[in-house]
């Protein structure tokens, strides 16, 4: 018996995401907030024949509580999308509050759940959540917070199928991605992929060279691709609701009980990050690069997921030396997103208008 829980789920996210939970055999009751439109989303997807029975709420006669009692699994696309033209910093001043609110609630109400931020941007927003967390007794467990990065692989996955010519098998194409999620925090490693991104007979090296360096730039702004194309309609609403349902089968899955699945997710590091710290000294290194790198406390990379969440997180490993390159070049942007977080939440104690 599973209570899954949507927040934010009339929107262009939430209602897609929503149908993919439905048809997820591992939930038995699936729970939609949003602040219009959710009794409708709900009474649509109830006529679904799965076992999830399917109630919708919306603010008024305490929405928020009565959704959020009783869930195992807490994921939250609620939020603005990025339009043409729109700043992730303008886009951040509009979603911090939202976050800031459903993390209240989820703190008050499910404080035991698991909770999967798919909000942008979201190497600001998973902090949010965590600070606010943090301020209630025993609620904050890092190991149960996660920042859903998996349409970053599932984009790597799909462009490097498409480049070695074998666009149909796609679902059997791994690329680790690491760092955060967005532009240049976005880093492919396709140096492990798997299987390998191939050079075709009679393509050059610096061919082969442009041609990664192609793919790198489409994966880490695939979701501007997916902006314009939309002419100011939305953002990447249908491939992000298809990666959210997928993290969240794979971790109901390691709950109860499969083992070894391995999966991307932006969450915060033990000690401080100082095992990443190392790591970055030596990939600092490679690059030739001889300024210090902040310490970062959030970071997205393969993690092992087991029954209390993040069961182990797993390192960079061996890059090329244009990949080492790139993930110290996120490494500051990185740090400016993650304190714009953690800084949001200490000025809202100030000045609770925020």
């Amino acid at each position: 018996m599973v209570k899954a829980v949507v927040l934010g789920a009339a929107g262009g996210i939430g209602q897609p995401l929503s149908l993919l939970l439905k048809i997820n055999p591992l939930i038995t009751e699936l729970g939609l907030y949003d602040i219009v439109n959710t009794p409708g989303v709900a009474a649509d997807l109830s006529h679904i024949a799965t076992p999830a029975k399917v109630a919708g709420y919306l603010p008024p006669d305490d929405g928020l509580k009565k959704v959020l009692t009783g869930a195992e699994l807490v994921v939250i696309p609620a939020g603005v999308p990025r339009k043409p033209g729109m700043t992730r910093d303008q886009l951040f001043s509009i979603n911090a509050g939202i976050v800031k609110s459903l993390a209240t609630g989820i703190a008050e109400y499910a404080p035991k759940a698991f909770v999967l931020v798919i909000s942008n941007p979201v190497n600001s927003t998973v902090p949010i959540v965590a600070e606010v967390f943090k301020k209630y007794e025993g609620v904050y467990d890092p190991k149960r917070i996660f920042g859903v990065t998996t349409l970053d692989v599932i984009r790597a996955s799909t462009f490097v199928a498409e480049s070695n010519g074998t666009p149909g098998a796609s679902a059997d194409v791994v690329v680790p991605v690491v760092g955060g999620h967005s532009g240049v925090t976005i880093v492919p490693l396709l140096s492990q992929s798997s299987p390998a991104l191939e050079t075709p007979s009679g393509e050059t090296p610096d061919a082969f060279t442009s041609r990664v360096a192609a793919l790198v730039k489409r994966i880490q702004f695939g979701g501007d691709e997916v902006v314009k194309a939309k002419d100011g309609a939305g953002s990447a609403t249908l491939s992000m609701a298809y990666a959210g349902a997928e993290f969240a089968s794979k971790l109901l899955r390691a709950i109860n009980g499969e083992k070894g699945i391995v999966t991307p997710s932006f969450v915060a590091l033990p000690d401080g990050g100082k095992a990443l710290a190392e790591e970055l000294k030596t990939l600092a290194v490679q690059a030739n690069y001889n300024e210090e790198l902040a310490t970062l406390e959030y970071f997205s990379s393969n993690i092992t997921l087991g029954p209390q969440g993040v069961d182990k997180i797993h390192p960079i490993g061996k890059v090329s030396d244009e990949e080492a390159k790139l993930v110290v070049a996120a490494v500051p942007e990185l740090a400016t997103n993650i304190t714009t977080g953690v800084t949001y939440i200490a000025e809202a104690e100030k000045n609770p208008k925020l």
